[in-house]
């Protein structure tokens, strides 16, 4: 498997994922092909095999000729936590796609094997045991228990990081916890996720239009993405008035409930007037321009957060929970705010003082647009063209 390297040709790079449902590892992988796409020489010619088509096939606006299925065993999306035998239907799923997988004519033929989740990485590198076709582990989750699950971490810690021969971290928070599992040699750098900025909204804040202060998170709707503990200090700190609070985001991996709890939640507590679910926006600009406020809180420490990116880039003021990655990008008080996690009162109380402090708000709206590090997409792609080269190199020397 696998074909010996020249630079002068455009390498072969298959990308896997477990599911098309529009996740931000899937919407950043769209934005990543289509940045390398409209290159006016592409470095690599992509495929992207996923084991089912679901109806949300948030790949459909990539060509044809791009998305391959491989065939048989669907991946279920799942949520956050498994049971025992979830876990065991979720441990035969991946066996079956790591032979599916390797068998596949695209993979046979690939320069290098790109993993876009946690868990096409575990049967990637399955997949490609005992091969010599590079792999590339693109890290979009914190390698911890918590967030993979007992499983999920020790198919990571065990299968998947031994095996990598680049890892590319979201974050540096994300790549230091892979660290310790990665073979001597392996490339490691750190390249944000491809999250849609471009240089006309990465360097200027927008104008906010009058009207109601609004408040927003752009995030799934997911219990551990903070949305009930937004919506609980939303309603502590503007327990009347006008202020609005908008959650942008769908509802996949088995979250519906979720969603409709958060519409209970907001009547219980007197707000359901001024409180909008929004479902999915695919025109984050245009939302991002509306919103005086803009709120990362998950409930556990996040790898990255495409939407704090893109927070600063559209100049909206982000507040953001005082850990992982967010904080890489985020200094309290100079391009936004930063908040203790896990404190409703805490945000509440920041919340309230920026709704109330207009000069502050466009203070840290302007030097978030001037957040330096922030790549549009096209840059993006480039960084990882990079990766790509490097590891081909490496295994052609290796090989020599």
């Amino acid at each position: 498997m696998g074909n010996s390297y020249s630079s002068a040709r455009a390498l072969r790079v298959v990308h896997l994922d477990h599911t098309t449902v529009r996740g931000g590892a899937e919407l950043a992988l769209v934005r990543l092909l289509a940045a390398e796409q409209a290159a006016p020489e592409p470095a690599w010619i992509p495929a992207v095999l996923v084991p089912a088509i679901d109806e949300d096939d948030v790949f459909a606006q990539l060509p044809a000729s791009v998305v391959r299925r491989t065939r048989g065993v669907r991946q279920s999306a799942g949520g956050s936590g498994s049971s025992p035998l979830r876990m065991a239907a979720l441990a035969a799923r991946l066996v079956c796609q790591a032979v599916l997988t390797r068998t596949h004519p695209n993979v046979r033929t690939a320069d290098v094997v790109i993993a876009n989740s946690t868990r096409a990485a575990a049967y990637a590198a399955l997949a490609l045991q005992f091969t010599r076709t590079p792999l590339v582990v693109q890290l979009r989750d914190m390698i911890d228990e918590e967030s993979l699950g007992a499983l999920g971490y020790r198919l990571m810690t065990k299968v998947v990081l031994p095996r990598a021969d680049a890892v590319i971290g979201n974050s540096r928070t994300t790549l230091a916890k892979a660290l310790p599992f990665v073979r001597s040699g392996t490339a490691a750098v750190v390249i944000h996720s491809a999250s849609g900025l471009t240089p006309s909204t990465g360097r200027t804040p927008h104008a906010r239009p009058t009207g109601p202060l609004r408040i927003g998170m752009l995030a799934r709707i997911d219990p551990w993405k903070g949305q009930l503990e937004l919506l609980e200090a939303f309603a502590a700190a503007f327990p009347t008035g006008t202020a609005q609070l908008e959650l942008a985001g769908g509802a996949p991996f088995e979250h519906a409930a979720f969603a409709q709890r958060l519409g209970e939640r907001a009547a219980e507590l007197g707000v359901a007037d001024r409180v909008h679910l929004l479902g999915h926006v695919d025109d984050t600009a245009a939302l991002l321009q509306r919103w005086d406020i803009a709120v990362q809180y998950s409930t556990r420490a996040e790898p990255m957060g495409q939407n704090v990116l893109q927070y600063l880039a559209a100049g909206t003021v982000a507040v953001v929970a005082e850990e992982g990655g967010p904080v890489e990008w985020v200094d309290d008080g100079v391009n936004g705010r930063t908040v203790p996690p896990r404190s409703v009162a805490e945000l509440s109380r920041v919340l309230q003082e920026l709704g109330a402090d207009p000069a502050q708000r466009e203070r840290l709206g302007s030097a978030a647009a001037q957040t330096p590090g922030l790549l549009d997409d096209a840059a993006v792609a480039a960084a990882h063209a990079e990766v790509f080269r490097d590891v081909c190199r490496l295994r052609s020397v290796r090989r020599a």
